[in-house]
Order: C-alpha cells, then structure tokens, then sequence
C-alpha cells in the first residue's frame, strides 16, 4: 500500500482553509480592478535563462530547475516579476502602455520551511508598467493600503524608502566601495531587523569583505539617510487618494532582498503579527531592458498571500461564516419514492441561485433522516430542507436551521424567498 503523504513545504487545503483562500482572493481581486488593474496569467515553466540571474545570489541557489525530456533548460516560476518583465518584451506591439495588471499564481522556492514559508505558494502581484511617474508610486500604495483595509487590518505600516538614496549615502563614504559590493551591503541592511546592528556588523565583515571599521562607518551613514525628493513627491500625492499619512514610515533601513529594484521600494507590517511583513514592492526600471532592446519602466507590489492569511487568522479578522458550507441548504433524500421530487427541488432552488446539495448516500429505512442531518451538521451547511410523506401530501416542505434547531413548514416558492434572504 502506498503511504499518502505531501512533500516537505507543500500543501493541501481542505475546504475550510480554502474557503478562507477564496475568501481573500476575492476581495484582492474587488480592489485591484477598481483600480483598473487587469488579469495576467503565465506558465509554470519558463526557459532557465528567462529567470537565471534576475533574483541575486539567494534566488539562484532557491530556484528549481531541471532538464526537460527534449533537453531544454527550464526552471520553475520563482516569482511573478520576471515573467511579467517576459511578457511585456514579447508582446509590447500588442499591450497598450501604461500596462495595469494583477497576478495571482503560485510560485515554487526551494525554501528551508518554517512558519509563513513554504516551497509553493500563491503570490498576488500588481505591477504598472510603462511609466516613470510618480503617481503610478503613488497609485500602487494606495491601491494596496486599500486592499489591507478591505481584508480588516487595522495596525499597520507601509515602510518607504528609496535605493537610489542608499547608493547615493554609500557613494559618500570616506572609502571606495566597489560597485559590486553595494547588493551585499543592501542584503546585510535588510536583516536589521531580525539581527541587529551586531549581526549586520558580521555580515558586512565576513570573508573580509569590509573592515570593522567600514562596516561601522556604513552604519553609522544609515542614520544620515533623509526621503528623497521622489518620497516626498510620492507623499505628496498620496493625500489625493486620502490616504492617513500615519499609515506611512519611512524606513532608511528597508532594502527589499532581490536585486532588480532601481527606486522606491516599500513594505507592509502589521502590528501584533511576528512573523514579517505580509508583502512588498518597488520601482524596477531596468528588468524589462533585459528581454527588449528599450528601457521600459516599472513598479509594483507583491502579496504575501499566505503571510495575510496567518496574520488574519492570528488577528480573528476572518468573518464568522467563513467557517462554515458555501452550501446554503442540504435537500434530503426521505425515500427512494420522494427522491425525484427532491431532487426536483433541489433544481429549483440552485435555479434561484440558492447554493443547494442533494444527499447523495445511503438512504436508510429506519430513522432516515439521522445520517443525513448529522452530515449537514458536520459540514456547516446551515439549513435543510426535508420532503417526508407528510409535507409531499401537503405540496409543502420542512425548512429546519440545525444551528438554531427551528423548523418551519413551508411552500418550497416560501423556502426559496426565505433561503434569499438570509
């Protein structure tokens, strides 16, 4: 017998957890397109030279890759960027510039797993492409405070910064700090947070990468760090979308891990959640350059889509009825002689756009019912509809709440109008 068991970082979602999915996917979706972003898919696999070299030293050793059965190269979606930045090359006759769009497809990172990271998991990208000004910056955070918003978070801070003024700081220094050299210092900064100011230090010194004395005069430049001009602009224009400037931080420290970003890059962090920030995003201005012959600017926002899910759930900020059926009502089966008038039922109910199941098991002679209810219980479908011998002499039905345990003998076109209505 073969043992069932998942992979290491790879997951099954019941339909409890799934609903909750959907749940949020739904609204990301609501609040992208009113914003007038529109839907993008892409493959799975993409050739290894589409993604090599996109992601910086930590990409490349997470990315799964192989050999195709004709020999090709091919590598796995690591994220949705970089395929977008794909697309846009190929197909830049036919987009119409400036480019809105959303992603939501999963993506595979051969990640060591713990709490909020996995080997495959959804992403929700929204990217505007094709323009350099400002107020696509600014269009893109308020679409994603927005969003929070609409998902119940309350406590939370978009951080802000801008690597343009990272470099320009470094540049500064009283040393000369080769130009390859600048990813590292960025990477060591973006674990501030986590590590410390100690921890930075011995990033920055490992395999003598700088002296102790450069590492401290690296960090000692963080605290000079000022908003650029870009970040006031941006804030300036984020009060047109009546946004609550106290939502925003500027953060000298934030660098964002993966080398493609040119600009303003920013974060998202939820208060009373530990586990990091639930999505990030920026301005990549020369990705797209890699696939096309021209410089076609860019800015976007990442969900992390499991982060918002742990955090809603650590919160509470899931509504009650997630947790139950998307099942409106269960239309049990009383005999084998009711069982065409139930399920004719059943047809006019879901033709009313009510979400109706019809038992579909073992009909019992004795006590027929008990099964059946005992299902719907368990499955959190709230309502049953039950069509005995009695109701069918009658032309009527029973429609029972199995939380509240009323019942009431109802014409099914009564049951219909009551079902809506809840």
């Amino acid at each position: 017998m073969i043992i069932p068991h998942t992979l290491k970082g790879f997951r099954d979602f019941l339909p409890r957890d799934a609903r909750k999915r959907q749940y949020v996917i739904n609204i990301l979706k609501s609040v992208f397109e009113l914003y007038g972003f529109e839907p993008l898919e892409t493959p799975v696999l993409e050739y290894e030279e589409i993604l090599a070299g996109k992601y910086g030293e930590e990409g490349e050793k997470l990315m799964y890759r192989f050999e195709d059965l004709g020999g090709r190269k091919v590598a796995m979606r690591y994220d949705q960027t970089v395929p977008l930045a794909r697309v846009i090359a190929q197909f830049q006759n036919q987009i119409s510039f400036p480019f809105k769009r959303y992603q939501i497809q999963p993506v595979w990172r051969a990640d060591n797993t713990q709490r909020g990271r996995f080997r495959e998991f959804l992403q929700c990208d929204i990217d505007t492409v094709g323009t350099e000004s400002p107020l696509a910056d600014a269009e893109i955070i308020a679409t994603v405070l927005e969003t929070y918003k609409k998902l119940g978070f309350k406590n939370l801070k978009l951080l802000l910064n801008d690597r343009r003024c990272l470099s320009n700081t470094y540049i500064k220094t009283s040393f000369d700090i080769p130009s390859e050299d600048i990813p590292h210092i960025f990477r060591a900064l973006d674990k501030i947070k986590k590590i410390g100011e100690e921890g930075v230090l011995n990033e920055l010194t490992q395999n003598n990468r700088f002296t102790q004395e450069q590492a401290k005069k690296i960090l000692q430049n963080i605290k000079i760090i000022k908003p650029t001009e870009k970040i006031t602009e941006i804030l300036s224009l984020l009060e047109q979308f009546n946004i609550d400037k106290s939502l925003i931080e500027f953060s000298p420290t934030l660098v964002r891990g993966l080398d493609y970003y040119t600009g303003i890059i920013f974060e998202i962090i939820i208060e009373g959640y530990t586990s990091g920030s639930v999505g990030g995003g920026g301005r990549y201005d020369n990705l797209i350059g890699m696939f096309t012959n021209k410089q076609i600017p860019a800015v976007g926002f990442s969900f992390g889509f499991d982060r918002v899910i742990d955090a809603m759930q650590t919160l509470g900020l899931f509504p009650p009825e997630i947790a139950g059926s998307t099942t409106q009502v269960l239309v049990t089966i009383f005999s084998q002689e009711l069982k065409n008038k139930s399920l004719a039922i059943s047809n006019e109910l879901r033709n009313n756009d009510i979400n109706t199941e019809s038992y579909l098991g073992e009909i019992k002679e004795k006590n027929p019912l008990e099964k059946q209810l005992k299902y719907a219980d368990q499955k959190g479908i709230k309502n049953v509809i039950i069509l005995g011998p009695e109701e069918a002499e009658k032309n009527i039905v029973t429609l029972k709440n199995l939380k509240t345990r009323e019942q009431k003998k109802l014409t099914v076109k009564e049951a219909i109008n009551l079902l809506r209505s809840i």
